[in-house]
């Protein structure tokens, strides 16, 4: 255990400038120092108060006035070593030092008559104690980590744009989850939102037309041209089909038409032509055979085929085909800003090449069948090779009609959606869908997991402060009912007009505080209030506050689990204390003996140490006293013995010692004690008669009138010998005999009065 030992060395602060001897003076376990206002009371306290706290301002900003260099001061312990002060600060402290000083009382009580904020915050460290206090540490080191991460987040909130998150807290968009080919969704969004915004054109426009283009039935071709008459003898065809060969080109269908014209008189078989009789032509048998009913239908299929491949392939339909085309892309280009619609590839140009090469080929060949309809034809391979990039042309657009008009179902659905689509939630729905993207893009990301990341933080760190709290919560609910009470146990040991009521602990931004109410006369008094109503600064009077500021000092100390290593430091403690208080003061210091392992005790005032040094009887003690060394200030050995000895006392003192040695040296001083002396006599003897301030000279005319009344003081021996005494005590002060530093004195006589004024004070 580690206790103050001596004061070494006390140089350059306050009054002293180099206390080398006086710094041997040993420091007990319960250490006197007494002071006269001004001499470095208040300084010695301040360095006990940095030896415990470490704080060097209370050093330095007492450094000497007249000093070159810095304070410089070496405190000897018992089992600590020495702790050194210099360039600024201790080599070691000393953390027990509990110290009691007007620094005490401004930190935890009150400025003078006012009370504020910080006065509550530390009294509600003082009641808490160590552990209390460690658990408020605990608890204000989480808010302080808090507002770490509050400042933490506004500068990564600050880091996020805030054209990235649109009208969303950042807190709503940092929890955006991750949506899955998030631009697709985005323009399908787009899309119902524009359907929804054109509604009245979405319902009025159509949907995708199916566009088919015609076929070409190649095997009903083939076989067209591959027909003839099976029934003719071939005799006959040949007979026929060499004379068609000798009237040259055209020559069957002049022929057909010929025989259509004698078959249509049916009167004569005369040539149309020639007018000759056909009788007996050897080819009209054979001709009335070839052009045969047979013949007429094959012509009549002929033309059939041309008629539907002209009507299917050629007129109006390209140009139809390419219109439907051009009506797919304006289509397109609406539907495409409400659903999904893909690029359409169709090359309407090359289309109609192709179709005009298959149709032109297809019917090349018909007619050549038409010019010789019994002859046997077919396709020919650049026909087949036509038709086929023809088809291939078809297949393309059929598989663009394919794609568009499946899309018609999804139009179907925008219709309907567009009918009872509310826009303002669709715009809502489109941003959310944006800002999420934003969310998730490289860019933003990492800003949000860092904001997310410093808000779990923050949120574990609440936890833990939440947890601290109900812990400091629970240790107060103990402590502070307690600490009520044993400081009311000092009041009333002090004998105060007050208690105190409701002291409690007050959470607050500022920190935790204490808040407390003074009770009078069963009145409670609040700390604060206006200036005309009772409050603490108007009720309590300076030794109340006092009285006040002590008991919570005795109180924290009496709580405290390490009170038996404290070095208690108590600087006039005595302040406007009434004779009563100051008693208690020295009994509850005494008191402090047996619970610290050391006290330190000064003051300014002799009887109150005096007191205390006598209470201190049994244990060990020492006393120091500060005196003025030239114009600073020392230490040395107090002779409290000496102090203690009233002047009345020293008189009586010098006197009887007279008496004894006949000590010439000191004949006027005795001379002039004799009627002090008579005069304590009186005040003790005859309180009622002779009040404080009163005279010899009254209080024996008083006495001579009343001699043989009923009120008698003195008798008339003692009034004579009171009289001569006075007479001869008189020539020695300067009230009742101005030469009374020079008055002759004569030893004998001198002795004389001396023996006489003893006996005479003996007396009663």
């Amino acid at each position: 255990m580690a206790v103050v030992e001596r004061i070494q060395l006390l140089r350059n602060v306050g009054k002293f400038d180099s206390v080398n001897a006086g710094g041997q003076l040993p420091f007990s376990k319960i250490t006197l120092v007494f002071a006269e206002n001004g001499r470095g009371k208040t300084t010695l306290a301040a360095v006990l108060r940095s030896l415990g706290d470490g704080n060097p301002i209370h050093i330095t900003e007492r450094k000497r006035l007249t000093a070159a260099h810095d304070p410089h001061i070496v405190v000897n312990t018992v089992s600590g070593g020495a702790c050194v002060f210099q360039n600024g600060a201790w080599s070691a402290t000393l953390p027990e030092v509990a110290i009691f000083d007007d620094a005490f009382v401004a930190q935890n009580v009150c400025s003078g008559i006012d009370i504020e904020s910080g006065h509550r915050q530390n009294l509600h460290e003082l009641i808490l104690g160590a552990q209390g206090v460690s658990l408020n540490a605990a608890v204000q080191a989480h808010a302080a980590k808090i507002e770490e991460h509050n400042r933490e987040l506004r500068a990564r909130e600050s880091a996020i744009p805030a054209a990235a998150r649109g009208r969303l807290s950042v807190d709503d968009f940092c929890a955006l989850k991750e949506v899955p080919n998030i631009a697709d969704v985005i323009a399908e969004a787009t899309r119902a939102l524009s359907a929804a915004q054109s509604s009245d054109a979405v319902r009025r426009h159509q949907d995708f037309r199916e566009i088919a283009l015609p076929t070409f039935n190649i095997e009903a071709i083939s076989t067209l041209l591959g027909r003839n008459l099976p029934d003719l003898e071939a005799h006959a065809v040949a007979q026929v089909q060499r004379h068609f060969a000798a009237i040259g080109e055209e020559g069957e269908r002049w022929v057909s038409d010929g025989m259509r014209r004698i078959e249509s008189d049916g009167t004569t078989e005369a040539c149309p032509f020639c007018a000759q009789d056909l009788a007996n032509s050897p080819l009209i048998e054979h001709y009335r055979a070839y052009f045969s009913e047979g013949y007429a239908q094959l012509n009549r299929d002929i033309d059939r085929s041309l008629h539907e491949v002209e009507r299917v392939h050629a007129g109006d339909a390209p140009a139809a085909f390419e219109r439907d085309v051009l009506g797919w892309e304006q289509r397109r280009q609406f539907w495409k800003d409400f659903t999904a619609v893909p690029e359409i590839a169709v090359d309407t140009a090359a289309v109609a090449r192709a179709w005009k090469v298959a149709r032109d080929a297809v019917l090349a060949r018909i007619l050549k069948k038409k010019s010789a309809p019994l002859e046997r034809r077919d396709l020919s391979a650049e026909t087949i090779e036509a038709i086929e990039a023809y088809d291939k042309a078809r297949a393309t657009v059929d598989a663009a009609s394919n794609v568009l008009t499946a899309i018609n179902p999804q139009i179907e659905v925008v219709k309907e959606k567009a009918a009872t689509a509310n826009v303002a939630t669709l715009t809502a729905d489109l941003e959310r869908l944006k800002a999420t993207e934003s969310r998730h893009s490289a860019a933003i990301a990492p800003k949000c997991q860092a904001y997310l990341d410093e808000k779990a933080a923050k949120k574990a760190t609440e936890t833990l402060r939440d947890q601290a709290r109900e812990a400091l919560e629970q240790y107060r609910a103990t402590v502070f009912p307690a600490y009520e009470g044993a400081i009311n146990a000092y009041l009333q040991k002090f004998g105060a007009g007050f208690r105190l009521g409701s002291v409690t602990s007050v959470n607050n931004r500022g920190g935790s505080s204490c808040n407390y109410n003074v009770v009078i006369d069963n009145v409670p008094v609040p700390l604060t209030g206006n200036a005309d109503a009772p409050a603490f600064r108007n009720t309590l009077s300076a030794g109340d506050r006092n009285t006040l500021a002590l008991a919570f000092f005795f109180a924290s100390l009496d709580r405290d689990p390490r009170v038996a290593q404290k070095i208690v430091v108590i600087d006039d403690p005595m302040t406007s204390l009434d004779e009563n208080r100051s008693l208690t003061t020295v009994q509850e210091i005494y008191r402090l003996t047996g619970k610290v392992a050391q006290v330190v005790v000064l003051s300014h005032s002799r009887p109150f140490l005096c007191a205390l040094w006598d209470k201190a009887d049994r244990v060990g003690r020492t006393a120091i006293k500060v005196i003025r060394n030239r114009d600073g200030s020392d230490l040395v050995a107090w002779d409290v013995k000496q102090d203690s000895i009233t002047e009345h006392d020293k008189r009586h003192a010098r006197v009887v010692a007279y008496i004894g040695s006949n000590n010439a040296a000191d004949e006027r001083e005795v001379a002039a004690a004799l009627r002090p002396i008579l005069e304590s006599f009186m005040r003790v003897a005859y309180p009622e008669e002779f009040p404080p301030d009163s005279l010899l000279g009254p209080f024996l005319n008083k006495c001579t009138q009343r001699v043989g009344g009923a009120g008698e003081i003195l008798n008339t021996a003692d009034i004579a010998e009171l009289q001569d005494l006075l007479e001869y005590a008189n020539k020695f002060h300067h009230d009742s005999n101005p030469a009374w530093q020079t008055e002759i004195i004569n030893d004998q006589q001198l002795h004389h009065f001396c023996q006489r004024t003893l006996a005479f004070t003996k007396r009663r």
